[in-house]
């Protein structure tokens, strides 16, 4: 039996689809906050589902093969809006924690690549983390009880640190959503989509179910302790990315630019993937061009106003 946290969001529903297909039990975790439960159509009445806190994993009885904790806060804007938000992810990490020694099970859970803000491509796991945002924090703090748990406790725990991770099924993170779903959504109704900047910024794509494998293959490891690089090792730009999209959705649609004024932006992001492919067995293999086809094909009959 497994344990999602966020199992009705945009990651933890793939991650819960995948492990009912491979004939796994599972019961998900969610408050609601940005997943839905129509994320878990078509599992739904194959699965245990409780409407709550990541912090109230305590309420399962059941020893669980691993929990896998995707319940958290997942934007820097969120907790930018709400800074408490900063304390609530680290209390339900302590839960979840708390969970874990006493059922003595494996933990994997979502860290970011955001740590690495201002710090040059290719990023390490090794990277001296600076003092950045609220979002950041909260995950570095989660990272560092991690391994506080892990030493004094023996718990096998895995932090995995996403890097820019799109896919389908981000209907109900709207704004919070991934740029490229957010893209589409606007250049599939003939809008521009607006660029912070001058498009050259560059991220790390990486397509969701390369996300899944790699949370599985994390719960089933040996690793005692360790944070690893969730990315491609490739970097591209806003405007190629837009560029990308316009191929796979038959369009010519320019972006809209505009003055970037975000304090602490994330100019680049490029994971250095050498210690999850050695320690892991992990690489992405779904390139952005095919990720982005896949995504365009899921959108092609549906509405995209749950924005």
């Amino acid at each position: 039996m497994y344990i999602v946290t966020g199992g009705a969001g945009f990651i933890g529903s793939h991650i819960v689809h995948r492990l009912v297909s491979e004939g796994k039990q599972v019961t998900v975790i969610d408050n609601l906050f940005s997943g839905d439960e129509r994320n878990l159509e078509g599992v739904k009445d194959k699965i245990k589902f409780i409407k709550a806190n990541a912090g109230s994993i305590s309420q399962v009885a059941e020893t669980p093969e691993a929990v896998i904790h995707e319940g958290v806060y997942s934007s820097s804007p969120m907790y930018k809006e709400n800074p408490f938000l900063t304390a609530k992810a680290i209390e339900d990490m302590v839960g979840v924690l708390e969970y874990c020694r006493a059922k003595d099970c494996k933990l994997v859970f979502a860290s970011s690549s955001s740590l690495y803000n201002g710090i040059e491509p290719p990023q390490k796991e090794t990277a001296r983390i600076k003092v950045t945002d609220y979002y950041t924090e909260a995950r570095y703090a989660m990272e560092r009880l991690a391994e506080l748990y892990a030493k004094l406790y023996g718990v096998h725990i895995i932090a995995l640190r996403y890097f820019s991770i799109y896919g389908e099924r981000e209907f109900y993170k709207g704004k919070y959503a991934n740029l490229i779903s957010q893209f589409l959504w606007e250049m599939k109704e003939g809008k521009q989509p607006l660029v912070f900047g001058d498009g050259k910024q560059a991220r790390d794509f990486v397509y969701v179910e390369d996300v899944v494998d790699a949370n599985l293959l994390a719960a089933k490891s040996r690793v005692r302790f360790g944070v690893f690089n969730v990315g491609t090792g490739r970097e591209i730009t806003i405007n190629d990315m837009v560029g990308i999209l316009n191929s796979k959705l038959g369009t010519s649609i320019a972006p809209a630019y505009k003055e970037n004024t975000i304090k602490n932006y994330v100019a680049r992001t490029c994971a250095d993937t050498k210690k999850t492919e050695k320690k892991l067995g992990w690489t992405a293999k779904v390139s952005l061009e095919d990720g982005i086809g896949k995504l365009v094909e899921y959108y092609k009959n549906k509405a995209t106003s749950a924005q």
